[in-house]
């Protein structure tokens, strides 16, 4: 967002998100204004502005917006959320209006690293689940398809969750990792090491896929997984930082003995579960100050600080919503 007919094209996405889910002309107006508002600030205030916006269907279907940033970041969050405060001689009602309007609005600002702004517009009623999660997934550079794909899942007081990461990337690699997700998605809480030798054969007819499968038990405090190649799962709680390791191999390809790994879940920890477009090593202190907050903001600053940059990437947060 480095220029103001950028604002433009994503005001004009998002109207053509809206008429896809349906919305009405009062929510299709708020996500005009909120897009345009992040969008104007992005172009005028900051380094490497980008925007992400999502849409999801489903029995509530919304429009998520990620407004993120490489600085200068936000020195007086309070103050820069007031009506009237502008640093660029505008009327200053952009992020109070935008708080104002959305259904779900986060903001975390670091002053040396950038800010992120999270905006979501949900219309219908909304179920709690018992868990409140955010993901991030952006094509590798040049590519207008991801090549991972991820899903989620709840069931009373459980979760379940993958990430599949094609081979390669674009279209095929797509294609493999929606594979898995299908899957997925018949039966999210089948006995995990089953489910994963049965993904393996039906992605021989892709190129294959690293997939990594967990569910999550908030009443046990427990965390089970299964994975094969480079999908990792890391649960930060602040105290408590710990890596769950997937197995070597490509399911659809070539796989080990699927062996299942369960540790314990403190209650108010985040479950990270990233493709390897996320660099491996990132330091837990990168998001501890997240920790309840909406994960969507942690899974924003993961990818925009240790993102490699040029591979798919693919950040999925979990945390239980007590």
């Amino acid at each position: 967002m480095d220029d103001p007919s950028c604002v433009g094209a994503a005001r004009r996405h998002v109207a053509a998100l809206c008429r896809d889910l349906d919305f009405d002309e009062v929510a299709s107006g708020q996500a005009a204004i909120i897009v345009n508002e992040l969008g104007s600030n992005l172009c005028k205030h900051v380094r490497n502005g980008q925007l992400w916006i999502a849409a999801r269907q489903g029995d509530t279907p919304e429009i998520e917006m990620l407004s993120v940033d490489s600085g200068p970041g936000i020195s007086d969050v309070a103050l820069a959320m007031r009506d009237g405060f502008s640093t660029a001689g505008s009327p200053g009602t952009g992020l109070g209006a935008v708080q104002r309007l959305a259904t779900d609005f986060d903001l975390h600002s670091d002053v040396d690293k950038g800010t992120v702004i999270l905006a979501r517009l949900r219309p219908g009623a909304h179920r709690k689940q018992g868990f409140k999660w955010g993901v991030v997934a952006l094509p590798a550079p040049g590519e207008t398809v991801c090549g991972d794909s991820w899903g989620v899942a709840f069931e009373g007081k459980r979760a379940a969750m993958l990430v599949a990461d094609g081979l390669g990337h674009g279209e095929h690699a797509a294609h493999a990792s929606l594979a898995a997700v299908e899957l997925f998605a018949q039966q999210p809480f089948a006995e995990l090491k089953s489910a994963l030798e049965q993904a393996h054969v039906m992605l021989r007819m892709t190129r294959g896929a690293a997939v990594t499968r967990a569910q999550l038990d908030a009443e046990e405090n427990v965390l089970r997984a299964v994975g094969a190649g480079n999908v990792a799962i890391r649960v930060v709680s602040g105290v408590f930082n710990r890596s769950v390791l997937a197995q070597h191999g490509t399911v659809g390809v070539q796989m080990r003995r699927v062996e299942e790994t369960g540790m314990n879940w403190p209650a108010h920890a985040l479950v990270v579960c990233h493709s390897d477009g996320l660099q491996s090593r990132w330091p837990p202190e990168a998001i501890t100050a997240l920790i309840g907050r909406d994960p969507a903001l942690a899974a924003a600053v993961l990818v925009r600080d240790y993102g490699r940059g040029r591979d798919d990437v693919t950040v999925l947060v979990m945390r239980r919503d007590d």
